[in-house]
């Protein structure tokens, strides 16, 4: 049967500067490239995973994590398909923003239906804002009526799911995967998402779903996808830990 591997990127330089980066591009800092190597290192570990497929974002955060970490597990051959749905949820108006500074103007409980709600998306980006993406290159190719000024959970499902089902679905039913996995780098909320999809995870679970940067998530399949079991890869406990540090970022 075969398997689907999901990595957040590693910690990037707005992460560690508290910011809301979203579909901003950013690169990984030092810590986030040590992070990208030891994923690669616990793909290695699994001996009876046999990756054959790569997919990942268009932002150099995630693109960045997936070399490093395909690197440190021998498999910087495997082909890879980049998609903008697999980006970051777009923060609007809070792009660039300092999340402490942010939950002390407007207060924790709106920040959290900011960050954490299915439905309730930050104040958009106005119509000409420098910080829009529209006027990046690499999304040339793309209807600019598809980028957005914000998002929120359902927004991002709305995008992820059609490409699961269309390209990553079919990598995996592909007979050249059969039996092998196909790995994912994107971000937290395009992570959730997919995990909200594959999981059946309730609106309201969703919101508390943390995942942390860094750390291979294994989600085992059978040959109709569903999922059978997931668990992340390497220490639970370190897990476990990485995901109450994304969890404390709003201070």
């Amino acid at each position: 049967m075969p398997d689907l591997i999901l990595l957040r990127h590693g910690r990037s330089e707005w992460n560690e500067l508290n910011l809301f980066t979203g579909w901003h591009d950013v690169d990984l800092n030092a810590q986030g490239e040590a992070e990208a190597l030891a994923a690669g290192t616990l793909l290695a570990a699994e001996a009876d995973l046999d990756i054959r497929m790569l997919h990942t974002s268009l932002l150099t955060r995630a693109i960045r994590t997936a070399q490093l970490a395909t690197y440190s597990a021998g498999r910087s051959w495997l082909p890879v398909r980049r998609s903008w749905r697999l980006n970051e949820r777009h923060y609007g108006d809070l792009t660039g923003k300092d999340k402490k500074e942010t939950a002390e103007k407007f207060g924790m409980d709106q920040l959290k239906l900011w960050r954490r709600s299915y439905d309730v998306p930050p104040p958009p980006m106005a119509e000409g804002d420098p910080r829009w993406e529209g006027t990046d290159p690499r999304y040339r190719d793309i209807d600019s009526s598809k980028i957005p000024y914000t998002e929120c959970l359902k927004d991002v499902v709305a995008r992820v799911t059609p490409y699961f089902s269309d390209v990553i679905a079919e990598d995996l039913r592909r007979e050249s995967v059969r039996g092998g996995a196909v790995l994912v780098v994107a971000h937290g909320n395009s992570l959730r998402a997919m995990r909200k999809v594959l999981e059946n995870i309730d609106d309201d679970e969703i919101a508390e779903l943390e995942i942390p940067t860094g750390i291979p998530y294994l989600i085992r399949l059978d040959s109709n996808l569903n999922v059978v079991e997931g668990g992340y890869l390497g220490d639970a406990a370190a897990a476990a830990a990485a995901a109450e540090a994304v969890a404390r970022q709003a201070g």
